[in-house]
């Protein structure tokens, strides 16, 4: 309509106006508020995060389930039945049933009698396609030249046998043997008219035109295996269904469309059958039920002829996802963000119940009305199949040549998505909000083909943003209003209003395509979509539309709704769009079949003639036979040059070194974070883990079927040693054995997993890591097979890693590693988002987190480096190429790109290789590119001594591709005699690295390596060796490339089926680390690598890495950069992106404005190659005759002085065709020859390709989508379907974001992902409940090439040290303390052998005063008369530094019978621990219980928390369940499961590590355990130890210490034992007969040990001892059973030390301390109380008041306890901080006395512990005489406190009776009075004797009792006293400080 202004005005003012028509009509319309072109055209992307949530609504996801089922159909609804063939009839395809050959090829030359009135015609059949079937039929029944007059019916009869009068044509395809699905129609099998030729042979006639009116109505059409109808959405009747069950179909019996999808002309498939519900080539789990008649559902795809053998496993639902929009010339850049149709392998049934898969549905592309023909001829006339996409409304019936079509439902769906509104918006009960109307959607869809360059093909994705963009902004207030309105019924009916009306639709369609230059053209029809589709197909023969890429065909009507179809006429766009429907499997059959069958030759013989000098293969021979012997030898010199080097010992190249396995800190910190997800896992409450029941661990490693990724992890394995660092290999470790723990997941599989298995089941306390490496390799469902056919292996991952053996086994971790964790983070998905762990990222807010001497690059980095201002772009592409393979596409349409594009490279290299050996003209046949890459893998082994060289990795996906290039590619190597110079690999995945045996000796010299037999097997071992790895598989499959790559070739990388995976994992070949000690820009830029001066002739990619030999001015030459702007066909958008903008004012005049240039690089595009090769040919031209002058002026200082040095090498080393040999080292065009500097300039070029990443070089389409980013500055290609097997969960799904963290996208696809039926992840869902996530399995996700392998197997080792060290303690290992100040004696009261003390010896043995534990060491000494003498040398044997050193410990392998922190979690003791899972969690009851004290004058209140699991240990009144009393047993009780003692453990800050777990200590036994814990930590204590007994001490004593809690123990238990023996004797029982042992144990004590001694020896002196561990229980009923155990009151067992010697346990029992682990009898030591105040020592201040009041301390020698090192909590939960200000300042113990009234600061801490604290560091002060003074302690009365390590102290007791050392003979250097009470009177005091100046110090609660003291015991009498000697504890009045008073002895 408006093309006839195409071309014409090309003024701005033009296009300003046309703006503004469209945005005036568009403004006509009250519902959009804003104009939405300039919004999605022209304006910047509006960001609407707010409404981006949501998915479509249920009812109309149902919708959309009935209307994919139609569209998806790969047959009619209800098949076509036939006739079973009579009995022994022939049934053979070309026969007819009596066994007579039909086809035309065998009967042209017989003679046929043609009845007169009938014609000879040809048949289709479905299965020959190559042939056609002779027939005869009555012409009447045929229609004439208007395709009118034919009579319904039909009347025909067999040529073969003769056999007449069939007057059904079913009956008639029935006997020529047609084997239809579809009922037969005659229209759609009789095609051509057969006439005579010349020589009387019968040969193909016209077309038989079937255009009858006749035929209106629902025509059907045939429908084999191989020729798979597809049913096309209708949208009528569906809008306002809510039914999830599938309609029935209009028409039951017909079928539901009339287009055949036959097979490719070509040839026939071998395999017909073809599954009806295809999901992604798979069969779906409802395919039994439709199988047969192929009526369920397939993908809405293709409709006419895929050029693909078999029947097509529709890959796409739409436009190809490699085509980019032309993000350069629209500022919104969009990404795909709509369920991705395009990508998908398999059905891609969007949020559909599985419910609704099968059945007939109305089909929504029901072909209505008249016929379209389809011409003859179509693809050799036009060289592309036009693909027509059908849109709005009703789709005519195509008849005719229907193979030369494409027809696709996509656009349908697309249209029908973006009218479901999304969930998120119903709930405002929008009723006004209305989908975008269909006017809107295809005036839109027209504005985006018109911007589309003329190399794009359009996305989907970018269609439906807009949509949805579009709907959303012109919504924006409503939308905003109902989000406070009152949610309303919600109408399903489209709208009524639409902002474009019918009648403006196709005058505004074709304005706006006016502008475009007829890249699109729009056809309006007045009645249906037909007349146009005719009229286009008429246009198209015609060749009118030889320039239009895109024709829009619009029929609207005005009364009815509008139909519309979209026919992509583009030859490049139909290619690219047709060949992305193919599945990979399709793609690798067709390219087979096109190399099998000979139909590339076509392609090689064009080559030939684009030669003028003749076939290359002659030109080889020639070469060959001219150069022979010259080459020989002049090559020899340059390949032994090293040998003879090395010889001399003159020159041989350093930098070689293949990397030994280190560990990173990268990978470091991933293990760690890997091994704290194991541990979270454990000590998460779900009892899923339990780490501390493994004794060691194992693992195998699972690696995808890729020989060389399966002998490259075994090479780290083997070099990371970590299999003897586990354990599990002895020293010697051999291949074999390192090959039990890496399994490859191929046939064999099965067997080494099952091994695994076995070993997990018979050893379950072996942790066993499943580690599934490359993860993300098939993902296929066990239950599905893609290729059922051939893989075998497919579905393995599922069948062995999600069996149900592994997801059951307690012991099996399993962690999936990969670079794209995309398929395993679904919405069903078996990872928790918690498990997951993610590389981390290199820098944090600009600070280098882990320092590495090495950098990645990866895709960022890649893409960053073609951003403006960096010098060298790393990612390229080769336009020229490009350019070559596009014109040949034309040329050869039905050969496809893959195996043209491969052609055209190979032929590339060919050239390129040949060029460089001097046949110079060959530069011609050969991009600059390629050339570069041939020269410098060439020229680099001789660049270095050693003959070191690059590798160049060349990707061809396709294996009969690759094997074709390597053979070719070796052919000419050899004719070049360069078979010595590089070696060309052929790397297949099945099998190993095969390399000619003159390299593997080179790579044996460099690796000194001597083993005869070497050869390398992983591509990290060819680091250094110069070759073309020619590496071929449909995906990569981890292998890792060694440093030495410099260019990655990923030209012919499949860019028709991009998913975000493919993409990254082909550019993940590349990624790399470089050394960063070199800024990596300025090693890029100064580091040129060499290349021919004739590069300059360059069409494109002037940023190469050499514009000139060697130079790098003209990398940043303006003149440079502009010629090629001006002067390239097809302009590298490299070149104009970075730097048209920058150079625009040079020489040549700009095409295009600078702003344009921005956005569109591809503004210069020629329609012909021819056009290319003049413009190369004039290049060449200037270049030759001086490149070097012609930029010389352009040059900067900077560029001059470099040119110099660069220049020297180029002379060394350039390849001209001026040279006179082609391996000329001497001559140069372009550059002086500088001798001098040859040494300095020869580098070794492998060493610089280790500096720099490698260049990689993509395909034009893949490119743009890569460079392409979103205004967020994210890839284009990371929006794109993330994986193949996993579809978008809605339309209505937000952007991704270039600031989202991999955990933010890991949680964006956990969201708007789901998987396929294909995926094994599809069965696993609960209805959203948290337990589809499997427990023990993790993710750890990273960038390629980054080192996960390193990190997993550090995490291996990590994981087997925790392990280790689970099970293993540190336990303090100290030696007693002042044995030598013990009396020595060599009396023994007891033998080596007692078991237990005797009552009446124990009696007579003296109290040893003197400290021993370890702990205390620096406590003050307790003197008694004996030790005064020996106690001298004190001093001499603690050294000041040894006082604060860290404490000893050794560690210890955990016992049985060990006791454990709250992290123990084991089968047996769950029940004790109260966390079992089948039970809930223990109740617990609280119970207030009092007792009156009379020391504190006051009702003591304490609270039990008693768990219902431990009440029969209490008595409880009966009425109102008041606890009365704990339960004890009698003295006489005796049972072997039973401990008698109750067991009190204080704790504080430990309900973790606290050691409170006794059942395995216990062993099982039954016991009275009771945690004491203060009131605020009851909460958390009860949390953690929900079965346990807690005793909760009174507030008041929050910030009390340890003596607080021994005291009322001991108080509670004295009280509870009254209480129990009255309650006993009214059962008969005397008091004395209770039990009145309790146990108080320290919180770390972890494990007992007992000595045996064996006395068996001659004398009795002789015996000898072990030690043990043994339970607790045998321990304490030994203890108990000691008799008259009654009469002790204290009994207590040794400090474990390594250290102790048989003198310490000679004595089986010592009278003397004992700490940390004690029963006390509470009975006995009734008026002997704990000091409730202290904080230290108090057991020792006890264990002397015990003494003094004469009751016994027996410490058993034979036991001991280990305390376990615990860092947290107990004393250390105390800190001393000022009370004034939070900020922690560090106070020394000197500041925690001052004088009193002082404006001292005052200090938040109970007086008692500053007092504690200070006299421990500071007594001296106040006793300067005692320092180091032991003959004369300080005498401290009734209370023992520690004074320091310096000053000696003795203890005297004033009460009356009591047991104290006879101190007649003792001086006194000091007097310690501490809260003296009435028993120390003044005659006490006066029978010490006291040195003169000895210092005395009196501490009291308050000034007062100060004074009062000093009065009541007369001090004054002997002590002097200065007012400046009063001080008190720098408390604050309120916390009640403790007074002091120090005086001076007269």
């Amino acid at each position: 309509m408006g093309n006839s202004y195409a071309g014409q005005l090309k003024t701005t003012r033009f296009e300003e106006v046309l703006h503004n028509s469209i945005e005036a009509s568009l403004r006509s319309n009250n519902l959009v508020p804003r104009p939405i072109f300039s919004q999605l055209y022209l304006e910047a992307e509006q960001q609407l995060s707010s409404l981006e949530a949501g998915s479509r609504a249920d009812n109309e996801e149902e919708e959309e389930e009935e209307e994919e089922e139609g569209s998806e159909s790969s047959s009619p609804p209800v098949s076509y039945q036939m006739k079973p063939p009579p009995e022994g009839c022939c049934t053979t395809d070309g026969f007819c049933q009596a066994g007579k050959d039909l086809r035309l090829v065998s009967i042209s030359n017989e003679h046929i009698e043609v009845p007169s009135g009938f014609l000879l015609v040809g048949a289709k059949s479905p299965n020959l396609p190559d042939h056609l079937l002779v027939c005869a039929v009555d012409k009447r029944f045929l229609p004439d030249d208007n395709g009118r007059n034919a009579l319904l019916g039909f009347s025909g009869n067999c040529v073969g046998c003769g056999k007449k009068g069939f007057c059904y044509f079913t009956e008639f395809s029935n006997h020529i043997n047609l084997k239809l699905t579809t009922q037969p129609k005659k229209q759609k099998h009789l095609k051509y008219y057969l006439v005579r030729n010349a020589q009387g042979a019968l040969t193909k006639g016209s077309v038989i035109c079937w255009k009858g009116a006749e035929f209106r109505g629902r025509q059907s059409s045939s429908s084999t295996c191989s020729s798979t109808l597809f049913q096309l959405p209708e949208s009528s009747g569906l809008l306002g269904s809510t039914s999830s069950e599938p309609l029935p179909a209009p028409n039951p019996s017909a079928p539901a469309g009339t287009q055949q999808t036959a097979a490719p002309i070509d040839h026939t498939p071998s395999t017909a059958a073809f599954s009806s519900t295809v999901y992604n080539g798979k069969e779906s789990p409802k395919q039994q039920l439709v199988k047969n008649n192929l009526s369920a559902l397939t993908r809405p795809s293709v409709l006419g002829t895929l050029t693909n053998p078999g029947p097509p496993k529709k890959r796409h639902k739409g436009w190809s996802p490699e085509s980019p929009s032309s993000t350069e010339t629209w500022n919104l850049q969009l990404n795909p963000q709509v369920p991705n149709r395009v990508k998908t392998d398999g059905g891609n049934l969007s949020s559909l119940p599985h419910s609704a898969l099968v059945g007939p549905a109305s089909s929504p592309m029901l072909g209505s009305g008249e016929p379209v023909s389809v011409p003859d001829n179509l693809l050799k006339i036009c060289k592309a199949k036009p693909v027509i996409f059908k849109g709005h409304g009703n789709f005519p019936y195509l008849c005719g040549n229907i193979n030369d079509v494409i027809v696709s439902p996509l656009l349908y769906t697309c249209y029908r998505n973006s009218q479901s509104l999304s969930r998120a918006y119903e709930q405002y009960g929008a009723s006004t909000i209305q989908p975008i109307s269909e006017e809107m959607q295809l005036l839109l869809t027209v504005y985006y083909l018109v911007q589309l360059a003329s190399d794009q093909v359009p996305l989907i994705e970018d269609l439906e943003q807009i949509f949805m963009r579009s709907w959303r902004e012109s919504h924006l207030s409503e939308i905003r209003q109902y989000q406070q309105a009152i949610p309303q019924t919600f109408p399903q009916a489209p709208s009524q209003v639409a902002p474009v009306t019918s009648a403006q639709l196709p005058w505004l369609a074709g304005l706006a395509a006016s502008s475009c230059n007829d890249s699109v053209h729009i056809i309006e029809c007045s009645y249906s979509l037909a007349e146009g589709l005719s009229e286009m197909f008429k246009l198209l023969i015609e060749g009118k539309l030889i320039k239009t890429n895109y024709v829009v065909i619009i029929c609207a009507g005005r009364n009815r709704a509008i139909d519309s179809c979209i026919v992509i006429t583009g030859k490049y766009q139909a290619r690219v769009l047709s060949e992305s429907m193919l599945t990979p499997s399709d793609y690798q059959k067709e390219v087979n079949y096109q190399l099998v069958t000979g139909k590339v030759e076509t392609l090689g013989s064009f080559f030939s003639t684009l030669c003028p000098e003749g076939d290359i293969d002659l030109l080889l021979e020639k070469f060959y036979q001219e150069n022979q012997g010259h080459i020989s030898s002049s090559l020899c010199a340059s390949v032994n040059k090293p040998t003879a080097l090395n010889g001399t010992g003159t020159a041989v190249c350093t930098s070689y070194e293949i990397e030994r396995h280190q560990i990173r800190p990268f990978q470091l910190a991933v293990a760690q974070k890997l091994l704290s997800h194991i541990c979270s896992i454990a000590d998460s409450s779900t009892q899923n883990l339990d780490l501390g029941s493994f004794e060691k661990m194992d693992f195998l490693i699972c690696v995808p079927p890729s020989e060389v990724t399966y002998q490259q992890t075994l090479f780290h394995l083997w070099h990371s040693g970590i299999l003897l660092e586990l354990g599990l290999e002895k020293e010697h470790l051999t291949k074999q054995r390192v090959e039990q723990y890496v399994m490859k997941l191929d046939a064999e599989a099965q067997i080494k997993f099952k091994v695994f298995l076995q070993n997990s089941m018979q050893n379950p306390h072996t942790l066993f890591v499943l580690i599934h490496d490359h993860a993300h390799w098939d993902l296929m469902s066990a239950m599905h097979s893609l290729y059922p056919q051939t893989e075998l292996s497919t579905g393995l991952v599922d069948r062995l890693l999600n069996c149900r053996e592994v997801k059951e086994a307690p012991n099996i971790v399993t962690l999936h590693v990969t670079s794209f964790p995309y398929a395993l983070q679904t919405q069903h998905t078996h990872i928790s988002p918690y498990n997951e762990i993610h590389w981390p990222s290199s820098y944090s807010n600009g600070v280098d987190l882990y320092h590495e001497n090495k950098k990645y690059f990866g895709l960022s980095e890649f893409i960053e480096s073609t951003l403006s201002g960096h010098s060298i772009p790393l990612l390229r592409y080769d336009s020229s190429f490009e350019a070559m393979v596009m014109a040949l596409g034309k040329r050869f349409p039905r050969l496809h790109s893959a195996v043209i594009r491969t052609f055209v490279l190979i032929q590339h290299y060919s050239a390129a290789m040949m060029a460089v050996c001097g046949l110079s003209q060959m530069k011609n046949y050969t991009s600059v590119e390629t050339l570069e890459i041939t020269q410098n893998l060439i020229n680099s082994s001789r660049q270095c001594p050693s003959g070191h060289g690059l590798m160049v990795v060349l990707r061809i996906p396709c294996t009969p591709l690759a094997a074709v290039a390597y053979e070719r590619l070796y052919n000419v190597r050899e004719r070049l005699a360069l078979e010595d110079n590089f070696e060309i690999i052929l790397g297949n995945p099945n099998s190993g690295i095969t390399i000619g045996k003159h390299f593997v000796e080179q790579l044996k010299i460099w690796q000194k390596i001597e083993d005869v037999d070497w050869r390398p097997q992983t591509y990290l071992e060819l680091e250094g060796l110069p070759c073309i790895l020619i590496f071929s598989g449909m995906d990569p499959q981890g292998e890792s490339l060694p440093r030495s790559l410099r260019y990655c070739d990923l030209r012919l990388i499949n860019s028709s089926s991009l998913v975000r995976t493919t993409l990254e994992q082909e550019l993940g070949l590349a990624a790399y680390f470089v050394s960063s000690e070199i800024p990596t820009e300025k090693a890029v830029v100064n580091d040129v690598l060499e290349s021919d001066p004739e590069k300059l002739s360059s069409t494109d990619n002037e940023d190469e890495e050499i514009a000139t030999e060697g130079s790098t001015s003209e990398k940043r030459s303006p003149m440079k950069r502009e010629r090629s702007c001006s002067h390239d066909s097809a302009s590298s958008s490299l070149s104009s992106k970075a730097s048209i903008t920058a150079f625009c004012n040079e020489s040549s005049p700009p095409l295009i404005a600078a702003g344009d240039a921005a956005k569109s690089p591809h503004q210069v595009l020629s329609n012909s190659t021819e056009e290319t090769t003049n413009n190369y040919e004039k290049l060449k031209q200037k270049v030759d005759k001086g490149a070097q002058t012609t930029f010389s002026k352009h040059l900067t200082p900077v560029t001059e002085q470099l040119d110099t040095k660069q220049n020297i090498k180029s002379a060394q080393i350039s390849i001209t065709s001026s040279s006179s040999s082609p391996f000329s080292s001497s001559s140069s065009s372009s550059a002086p020859t500088h001798n001098s500097f040859i040494l300095q300039t020869s580098q070794c070029s492998m060493t610089k390709a280790s500096k720099q990443p490698p260049i990689v070089f993509l395909p034009k389409l893949v490119y743009d989508i890569i460079t392409s980013t979103d205004s967020s500055g994210l890839p284009k290609s990371s929006s794109l379907l993330p994986y193949h097997s996993v579809m978008w969960a809605s339309s209505f799904r937000p952007l991704m974001s270039k600031m989202m963290t991999c955990t933010e996208q890991s949680l964006y696809y956990r969201q708007w992902t789901v998987p396929k039926p294909i995926h094994m992840d599809y069965n696993n869902r609960n209805e959203g409940r948290m337990d589809t996530f499997h427990p023990r399995r993790l993710l750890l996700s990273g960038p390629p090439q980054i080192g996960k392998t390193g990190a997993y197997l550090q995490f291996l080792s990590i994981l087997s040290r925790m392990l280790i060290r689970l099970t293993e303690v540190d336990v303090y290992d100290e030696e007693e303390i002042n044995i030598n100040v013990k009396e020595e004696s060599d009396q023994l009261y007891h033998q080596p052998g007692d078991m237990w003390p005797d009552l009446e010896t124990f009696k007579k043995m003296p109290f040893d005063y003197t400290i021993h534990d370890p702990k205390y060491e620096d406590a003050s000494l307790i003197c008694s008369k004996l030790q005064t003498i020996t106690s001298e040398d004190r001093s001499m044997s603690r050294k000041q530094e040894d006082m604060y050193t860290r404490r000893q410990t050794t560690r210890m392998r955990l016992s049985k019978y060990a006791a454990y922190n709250t992290y123990h979690h084991c089968e047996q003791c769950h029940q004790y621990m109260g966390f079992n899972p089948r039970y809930q969690i223990y109740e617990s009851t609280l119970h207030a219980f009092a007792f009156s004290y009379s020391m504190l004058g006051e009702e003591i209140q304490l609270h039990f928390i008693i768990p219902k699991s431990k009440e029969h240990h209490f008595v409880f009144s009966q009425p109102g369940r008041q606890l009365e009393s704990m339960r004890l047993p009698l003295v006489t009780d005796k049972s072997e499961d039973y401990i008698k003692s109750p067991t009190f453990t204080p704790t504080t800050g430990r309900h973790e590590h606290g050691l409170f777990n006794l059942y395995h200590a216990m062993d099982g036994a039954s016991h009275l355990h009771v945690l004491v814990v203060k009131e605020y930590e009851m909460a958390i204590y009860k949390k953690y130890w929900p079965n346990h007994i807690m005793l909760v001490l009174p507030s008041i004593f929050n910030s009390a210490g340890v003596g607080a809690a021994h005291f009322l123990i001991k108080e509670l238990s004295y009280h509870n034992l009254e209480l129990e023996r009255n309650r006993q004797e009214e059962l008969g029982i005397k008091p004395q007969d209770i039990w009145p042992f309790i146990v108080i144990s320290d919180d770390s004590c972890v494990m007992w040990n007992a000595v045996e001694v064996d006395c068996s020896g001659d004398r009795k002196s002789d015996y000898t001892w072990t030690e043990r561990n043994v339970s607790l229980k045998q321990i304490l009923q030994h203890i108990e059973a000691t008799p008259n155990v009654t009469h002790y009151a204290l009994i207590g067992m040794r400090k474990w030390s390594s250290k102790t010697n048989s003198a310490e346990i000679k004595e089986s029992f010592s009278c003397c301390h004992v700490h940390d682990f004690i029963m006390l009898n509470v009975d006995l030591t009734q008026n002997v109380q704990y000091n409730q105040n202290r904080f230290t020592c108090d057991d020792v201040d006890f264990n002397l008041r015990v003494h003094s009041a004469g009751l016994l301390i027996c410490r058993f020698n034979h036991f001991s306890v280990m305390k376990k090192q615990i860092a947290v909590g107990g004393q250390r939960s105390f800190h001393i901080k000022s009370k004034v200000s939070d900020t922690p300042v560090s106070i020394s113990p000197a500041q925690y006395i001052c004088a009193p009234d002082s404006k001292h600061t005052f200090l938040a801490a109970p007086a008692q512990l500053l007092l504690e604290k200070y006299l421990q560091y500071h007594s001296h002060r106040f006793f300067p005489l005692s320092l180091k003074n032991y003959s004369h302690p300080v005498l401290s009365v009734d209370c023992y406190l520690n004074l320091g390590p310096q000053i000696a102290v003795c203890y005297v007791s004033s009460r009356p009776h009591s047991l104290n050392i006879s101190s007649s003979g003792l001086t006194f250097s000091g007097l310690l009075l501490y809260l003296c009470d009435s028993f120390v009177v003044a005659s006490f005091l006066k029978k010490f004797h006291f040195l003169k100046g000895a210092t005395l110090c009196v501490i009291c609660q308050d000034r007062n009792s100060l004074r009062q003291t000093v009065v009541r015991l007369e001090l004054e009498d002997e002590w002097q006293f200065r007012l400046r000697d009063e001080f008190q504890t720098a408390n604050a009045k309120e916390d009640r400080p403790l007074f002091f008073l120090t005086g001076r002895h007269i």
